[in-house]
Protein backbone atom coordinates (compact mmCIF):
# COMPACT_ATOMS: atom_id res chain seq x y z
CA UNK A 1 0.00 0.00 0.00
CA UNK A 2 2.83 2.90 1.14
CA UNK A 3 4.56 1.58 -2.82
CA UNK A 4 1.18 2.29 -4.51
CA UNK A 5 0.80 5.78 -2.72
CA UNK A 6 3.99 6.36 -3.53
CA UNK A 7 3.61 5.90 -7.15
CA UNK A 8 0.14 7.07 -7.46
CA UNK A 9 0.99 11.19 -5.62
CA UNK A 10 4.53 10.63 -8.38
CA UNK A 11 1.87 10.43 -11.22
CA UNK A 12 -0.05 13.68 -9.92
CA UNK A 13 -2.71 12.14 -8.05
CA UNK A 14 -3.86 14.39 -4.76
CA UNK A 15 -3.61 11.98 -1.56
CA UNK A 16 -3.91 13.92 1.84
CA UNK A 17 -1.87 12.81 4.71
CA UNK A 18 -4.95 11.92 6.29
CA UNK A 19 -6.33 9.87 3.73
CA UNK A 20 -2.81 8.21 3.45
CA UNK A 21 -3.34 7.43 6.79
CA UNK A 22 -6.54 5.69 6.45
CA UNK A 23 -5.42 3.41 3.79
CA UNK A 24 -2.56 1.98 5.45
CA UNK A 25 -5.32 1.62 8.58
CA UNK A 26 -7.62 -0.02 6.41
CA UNK A 27 -5.25 -2.15 4.52
CA UNK A 28 -3.32 -3.18 7.98
CA UNK A 29 -6.88 -4.17 9.70
CA UNK A 30 -9.15 -5.49 6.80
CA UNK A 31 -8.72 -9.01 8.17
CA UNK A 32 -8.35 -8.60 11.59
CA UNK A 33 -11.61 -10.46 12.07
CA UNK A 34 -10.31 -13.73 10.76
CA UNK A 35 -10.42 -16.11 13.31
CA UNK A 36 -8.44 -19.42 14.63
CA UNK A 37 -7.25 -21.46 11.29
CA UNK A 38 -9.00 -18.57 8.72
CA UNK A 39 -12.20 -18.90 7.24
CA UNK A 40 -12.77 -22.77 8.89
CA UNK A 41 -13.56 -21.23 11.90
CA UNK A 42 -16.31 -18.89 10.52
CA UNK A 43 -18.93 -21.69 10.28
CA UNK A 44 -17.93 -22.97 13.52
CA UNK A 45 -17.46 -20.90 15.93
CA UNK A 46 -20.02 -18.03 15.53
CA UNK A 47 -23.04 -18.16 13.64
CA UNK A 48 -23.50 -16.30 10.50
CA UNK A 49 -20.64 -13.35 11.03
CA UNK A 50 -18.01 -13.16 8.41
CA UNK A 51 -14.49 -12.18 8.98
CA UNK A 52 -15.07 -8.91 7.33
CA UNK A 53 -18.33 -7.99 9.60
CA UNK A 54 -15.75 -8.97 12.66
CA UNK A 55 -13.30 -6.59 11.06
CA UNK A 56 -15.50 -3.72 11.06
CA UNK A 57 -16.61 -3.84 14.65
CA UNK A 58 -12.88 -4.33 15.56
CA UNK A 59 -12.17 -0.83 13.67
CA UNK A 60 -15.21 0.68 15.15
CA UNK A 61 -14.13 -0.43 18.67
CA UNK A 62 -10.77 1.03 17.83
CA UNK A 63 -12.50 3.94 16.50
CA UNK A 64 -14.18 4.67 19.75
CA UNK A 65 -10.96 4.35 21.74
CA UNK A 66 -8.37 6.08 19.64
CA UNK A 67 -10.70 9.02 19.48
CA UNK A 68 -12.36 9.26 15.73
CA UNK A 69 -8.99 8.92 14.02
CA UNK A 70 -9.95 5.27 12.00
CA UNK A 71 -13.41 6.97 10.70
CA UNK A 72 -11.30 7.42 6.95
CA UNK A 73 -10.44 3.82 7.02
CA UNK A 74 -13.82 2.76 8.21
CA UNK A 75 -15.35 4.55 5.30
CA UNK A 76 -12.71 3.70 2.85
CA UNK A 77 -13.26 -0.51 4.27
CA UNK A 78 -16.95 -0.06 3.85
CA UNK A 79 -16.45 0.72 0.23
CA UNK A 80 -18.32 4.66 1.83
CA UNK A 81 -15.21 7.04 0.53
CA UNK A 82 -16.11 8.85 -2.21
CA UNK A 83 -12.85 9.02 -3.93
CA UNK A 84 -13.58 5.62 -5.19
CA UNK A 85 -10.28 4.26 -6.11
CA UNK A 86 -9.40 4.17 -2.50
CA UNK A 87 -11.68 1.82 -1.66
CA UNK A 88 -10.58 -0.33 -4.30
CA UNK A 89 -7.07 -0.24 -3.30
CA UNK A 90 -7.93 -2.08 -0.44
CA UNK A 91 -10.98 -4.07 -1.95
CA UNK A 92 -11.13 -5.06 -5.27
CA UNK A 93 -10.42 -7.30 -7.99
CA UNK A 94 -7.10 -6.19 -8.30
CA UNK A 95 -6.36 -4.85 -4.59
CA UNK A 96 -3.16 -4.55 -2.25
CA UNK A 97 -4.07 -7.74 -0.29
CA UNK A 98 -4.04 -9.95 -3.28
CA UNK A 99 -0.94 -8.60 -4.40
CA UNK A 100 0.81 -9.47 -1.42
CA UNK A 101 -0.88 -12.83 -0.49
CA UNK A 102 -0.87 -14.53 -3.61
CA UNK A 103 2.96 -13.82 -4.00
CA UNK A 104 3.73 -14.51 -0.02
CA UNK A 105 1.65 -17.79 -0.36
CA UNK A 106 3.25 -18.74 -3.48
CA UNK A 107 6.72 -18.43 -1.67
CA UNK A 108 5.84 -20.31 1.28
CA UNK A 109 3.71 -23.24 -0.05
CA UNK A 110 6.18 -23.67 -3.45
CA UNK A 111 3.49 -23.08 -5.79
CA UNK A 112 5.44 -21.28 -8.11
CA UNK A 113 2.37 -20.28 -10.45
CA UNK A 114 1.42 -17.72 -8.11
CA UNK A 115 4.25 -15.75 -8.41
CA UNK A 116 3.04 -12.83 -9.67
CA UNK A 117 4.98 -9.45 -10.79
CA UNK A 118 3.32 -6.83 -8.26
CA UNK A 119 5.98 -4.78 -8.08
CA UNK A 120 5.17 -4.09 -11.97
CA UNK A 121 1.39 -3.84 -11.27
CA UNK A 122 2.15 -0.96 -8.52
CA UNK A 123 4.14 0.91 -11.38
CA UNK A 124 1.30 0.89 -13.43
CA UNK A 125 -1.11 2.21 -11.51
CA UNK A 126 -2.97 5.20 -11.79
CA UNK A 127 -6.53 6.97 -11.36
CA UNK A 128 -8.68 8.14 -14.31
CA UNK A 129 -12.46 9.48 -13.07
CA UNK A 130 -11.59 8.74 -9.15
CA UNK A 131 -11.28 4.88 -10.46
CA UNK A 132 -8.20 2.62 -10.16
CA UNK A 133 -6.69 2.10 -13.28
CA UNK A 134 -3.75 -0.07 -14.66
CA UNK A 135 -1.52 1.68 -17.62
CA UNK A 136 -1.43 -0.40 -20.73
CA UNK A 137 1.89 -1.42 -20.57
CA UNK A 138 1.38 -3.47 -17.31
CA UNK A 139 -1.78 -5.35 -18.78
CA UNK A 140 0.58 -8.24 -19.38
CA UNK A 141 1.56 -8.70 -15.47
CA UNK A 142 -2.28 -8.19 -15.22
CA UNK A 143 -2.77 -11.50 -17.40
CA UNK A 144 -0.76 -13.34 -15.02
CA UNK A 145 -1.81 -12.18 -12.04
CA UNK A 146 -5.33 -13.51 -12.91
CA UNK A 147 -3.95 -16.87 -14.39
CA UNK A 148 -1.47 -17.38 -10.69
CA UNK A 149 -5.06 -16.74 -8.88
CA UNK A 150 -6.92 -19.17 -10.78
CA UNK A 151 -3.87 -22.22 -10.38
CA UNK A 152 -3.05 -20.67 -6.46
CA UNK A 153 -6.49 -21.66 -6.12
CA UNK A 154 -6.64 -24.81 -7.95
CA UNK A 155 -3.13 -25.99 -6.54
CA UNK A 156 -2.76 -24.15 -2.65
CA UNK A 157 -6.27 -22.98 -1.60
CA UNK A 158 -8.78 -25.65 -2.85
CA UNK A 159 -6.42 -28.19 -2.79
CA UNK A 160 -7.86 -31.23 -1.82
CA UNK A 161 -6.03 -31.55 1.35
CA UNK A 162 -6.58 -27.78 2.40
CA UNK A 163 -10.78 -28.32 1.30
CA UNK A 164 -10.59 -31.71 3.95
CA UNK A 165 -8.74 -30.62 6.01
CA UNK A 166 -10.80 -27.51 6.48
CA UNK A 167 -13.83 -29.80 6.62
CA UNK A 168 -12.82 -31.70 9.31
CA UNK A 169 -12.13 -28.30 11.40
CA UNK A 170 -15.68 -27.11 11.13
CA UNK A 171 -16.78 -30.88 12.12
CA UNK A 172 -14.64 -30.70 15.21
CA UNK A 173 -16.08 -27.87 16.79
CA UNK A 174 -19.53 -28.40 15.57
CA UNK A 175 -19.40 -31.89 17.42
CA UNK A 176 -18.24 -30.37 20.66
CA UNK A 177 -20.60 -27.60 20.68
CA UNK A 178 -23.07 -30.82 20.17
CA UNK A 179 -21.53 -32.33 23.03
CA UNK A 180 -21.55 -29.49 25.43
CA UNK A 181 -25.21 -28.84 24.44
CA UNK A 182 -26.38 -32.34 25.52
CA UNK A 183 -24.41 -31.42 28.80
CA UNK A 184 -20.85 -33.44 28.60
CA UNK A 185 -18.12 -30.99 29.69
CA UNK A 186 -14.96 -30.85 27.63
CA UNK A 187 -12.05 -29.25 28.07
CA UNK A 188 -10.99 -25.80 26.20
CA UNK A 189 -9.24 -22.34 27.08
CA UNK A 190 -11.55 -19.79 28.28
CA UNK A 191 -11.48 -17.60 25.35
CA UNK A 192 -12.59 -21.54 23.61
CA UNK A 193 -15.36 -22.32 26.22
CA UNK A 194 -16.80 -19.03 26.24
CA UNK A 195 -17.85 -19.72 22.00
CA UNK A 196 -18.40 -23.47 22.92
CA UNK A 197 -20.59 -22.57 25.56
CA UNK A 198 -22.59 -19.94 23.86
CA UNK A 199 -24.66 -19.05 20.97
CA UNK A 200 -22.84 -16.06 19.04
CA UNK A 201 -24.96 -14.47 16.13
CA UNK A 202 -24.73 -10.85 15.45
CA UNK A 203 -27.19 -9.64 16.66
CA UNK A 204 -25.27 -10.29 20.85
CA UNK A 205 -21.96 -9.53 19.35
CA UNK A 206 -21.14 -7.28 22.17
CA UNK A 207 -18.04 -5.74 23.64
CA UNK A 208 -17.20 -8.89 26.06
CA UNK A 209 -18.08 -11.34 22.72
CA UNK A 210 -15.06 -9.38 20.62
CA UNK A 211 -13.09 -9.21 23.93
CA UNK A 212 -12.91 -13.08 23.78
CA UNK A 213 -12.73 -13.99 20.32
CA UNK A 214 -9.64 -11.06 20.18
CA UNK A 215 -7.99 -13.99 22.68
CA UNK A 216 -8.67 -16.83 20.50
CA UNK A 217 -5.73 -18.47 18.14
CA UNK A 218 -4.89 -21.60 16.44
CA UNK A 219 -3.23 -22.81 19.53
CA UNK A 220 -6.47 -22.98 21.54
CA UNK A 221 -7.66 -25.12 18.90
CA UNK A 222 -4.58 -27.49 18.99
CA UNK A 223 -4.50 -27.32 22.68
CA UNK A 224 -8.03 -28.57 22.74
CA UNK A 225 -7.92 -31.12 19.66
CA UNK A 226 -4.82 -32.43 21.63
CA UNK A 227 -7.34 -33.44 24.81
CA UNK A 228 -10.18 -33.96 22.65
CA UNK A 229 -8.15 -36.97 20.93
CA UNK A 230 -8.92 -39.39 24.26
CA UNK A 231 -12.78 -38.16 24.83
CA UNK A 232 -15.60 -41.32 24.77
CA UNK A 233 -17.22 -40.03 21.76
CA UNK A 234 -16.47 -41.75 18.96
CA UNK A 235 -17.03 -38.64 16.31
CA UNK A 236 -15.16 -36.23 18.31
CA UNK A 237 -11.88 -38.57 18.96
CA UNK A 238 -11.38 -39.57 15.39
CA UNK A 239 -11.76 -36.43 13.94
CA UNK A 240 -9.47 -34.92 16.24
CA UNK A 241 -6.96 -37.72 15.89
CA UNK A 242 -7.67 -37.57 12.17
CA UNK A 243 -6.36 -33.64 11.99
CA UNK A 244 -3.37 -34.73 14.51
CA UNK A 245 -2.01 -37.49 12.86
CA UNK A 246 -2.99 -36.49 9.30
CA UNK A 247 -4.63 -39.52 8.75
CA UNK A 248 -7.58 -37.57 6.86
CA UNK A 249 -10.64 -38.41 5.31
CA UNK A 250 -10.03 -39.53 1.58
CA UNK A 251 -11.38 -37.05 -1.07
CA UNK A 252 -12.63 -37.40 -4.42
CA UNK A 253 -13.61 -34.45 -7.08
CA UNK A 254 -15.84 -34.54 -9.34
CA UNK A 255 -17.46 -32.78 -12.31
CA UNK A 256 -20.81 -33.74 -11.30
CA UNK A 257 -22.90 -33.96 -7.91
CA UNK A 258 -22.42 -36.97 -5.76
CA UNK A 259 -25.66 -39.72 -6.18
CA UNK A 260 -27.36 -39.18 -3.23
CA UNK A 261 -28.46 -43.14 -3.27
CA UNK A 262 -24.59 -44.36 -3.12
CA UNK A 263 -23.97 -41.47 -0.64
CA UNK A 264 -26.22 -42.85 1.84
CA UNK A 265 -24.75 -46.25 0.82
CA UNK A 266 -22.20 -45.90 1.98
CA UNK A 267 -23.36 -43.78 4.81
CA UNK A 268 -25.50 -47.22 6.07
CA UNK A 269 -22.15 -49.54 5.56
CA UNK A 270 -20.58 -46.97 8.14
CA UNK A 271 -23.19 -47.37 10.60
CA UNK A 272 -23.24 -50.96 10.64
CA UNK A 273 -19.55 -51.85 10.61
CA UNK A 274 -19.40 -49.12 13.96
CA UNK A 275 -22.78 -49.27 15.23
CA UNK A 276 -23.01 -45.62 14.98
CA UNK A 277 -26.28 -43.45 13.82
CA UNK A 278 -26.80 -41.25 10.84
CA UNK A 279 -26.05 -38.02 12.06
CA UNK A 280 -22.49 -39.61 13.66
CA UNK A 281 -21.60 -41.29 10.36
CA UNK A 282 -22.47 -38.37 8.28
CA UNK A 283 -19.36 -36.27 10.35
CA UNK A 284 -17.26 -38.72 8.42
CA UNK A 285 -18.91 -39.05 4.82
CA UNK A 286 -19.92 -36.52 3.12
CA UNK A 287 -20.34 -34.15 -0.42
CA UNK A 288 -19.98 -30.85 -1.31
CA UNK A 289 -18.45 -27.98 -3.94
CA UNK A 290 -15.99 -25.50 -4.61
CA UNK A 291 -16.30 -23.03 -6.95
CA UNK A 292 -12.92 -21.05 -8.50
CA UNK A 293 -13.49 -17.95 -10.52
CA UNK A 294 -11.02 -15.58 -11.01
CA UNK A 295 -12.20 -12.60 -12.45
CA UNK A 296 -15.39 -11.45 -11.32
CA UNK A 297 -16.41 -8.77 -14.33
CA UNK A 298 -20.08 -8.32 -12.74
CA UNK A 299 -18.73 -7.74 -9.73
CA UNK A 300 -15.92 -5.14 -10.35
CA UNK A 301 -13.77 -4.69 -13.23
CA UNK A 302 -10.09 -4.48 -13.60
CA UNK A 303 -9.73 -1.74 -15.89
CA UNK A 304 -7.00 -1.02 -18.00
CA UNK A 305 -5.85 2.36 -19.62
CA UNK A 306 -5.00 2.72 -23.14
CA UNK A 307 -2.10 4.61 -24.67
CA UNK A 308 -5.17 6.66 -26.35
CA UNK A 309 -6.59 7.21 -22.98
CA UNK A 310 -9.72 4.91 -23.01
CA UNK A 311 -10.28 2.54 -19.96
CA UNK A 312 -11.33 -0.45 -21.14
CA UNK A 313 -12.16 -4.03 -19.28
CA UNK A 314 -9.15 -6.00 -18.84
CA UNK A 315 -10.93 -8.68 -21.05
CA UNK A 316 -11.49 -6.01 -23.77
CA UNK A 317 -7.83 -4.96 -23.83
CA UNK A 318 -6.61 -8.17 -23.80
CA UNK A 319 -5.18 -10.39 -26.68
CA UNK A 320 -5.43 -13.41 -24.48
CA UNK A 321 -8.60 -15.60 -25.31
CA UNK A 322 -8.38 -17.30 -22.07
CA UNK A 323 -8.55 -14.55 -19.90
CA UNK A 324 -12.57 -15.01 -21.15
CA UNK A 325 -12.18 -18.46 -19.82
CA UNK A 326 -10.86 -17.18 -16.67
CA UNK A 327 -14.29 -15.05 -15.79
CA UNK A 328 -16.30 -18.46 -16.04
CA UNK A 329 -16.99 -19.97 -12.61
CA UNK A 330 -15.51 -23.35 -12.17
CA UNK A 331 -17.60 -25.85 -9.93
CA UNK A 332 -16.21 -28.94 -8.89
CA UNK A 333 -17.95 -31.70 -6.52
CA UNK A 334 -16.19 -33.62 -4.22
CA UNK A 335 -17.30 -36.54 -1.98
CA UNK A 336 -15.11 -37.36 1.46
CA UNK A 337 -15.01 -41.14 3.21
CA UNK A 338 -12.74 -42.71 5.80
CA UNK A 339 -9.72 -44.26 3.90
CA UNK A 340 -8.57 -45.83 7.19
CA UNK A 341 -10.36 -48.20 10.23
CA UNK A 342 -11.30 -45.73 12.62
CA UNK A 343 -10.35 -45.91 16.30
CA UNK A 344 -13.11 -47.64 18.33
CA UNK A 345 -14.72 -45.58 20.86
CA UNK A 346 -12.41 -45.57 24.08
Amino acid sequence: MQKSIQTLRFKGVEISEKEEEGLLVAILLHDIGHGPFSHAMEEAIVNGVSHETISLLFMEHLNDEFNGSLTVAIEIFRKKYPRKFMNQLVSSQLDMDRADYLKRDSFYSGVAEGNINSERIITMLNVRNEELVVEEKGIYSVEKFLVGRRLMYWQAYLHKTSVVAEQLLIRILKRAKQLIENGQDLYASTALHFFLHNHINIENFDVTVLNNFSRLDDSDIIAAMKEWRFHKDFVLSNLCNMILDRHLLKIKFRKKPMNKVKLGIKIEEMMEVYNITDEEANYFIFSGQVKNQAYDKDTQQINILTKSNKVLDVIEASDQLNLKALSKPVIKYYLCYPKHELLRSN
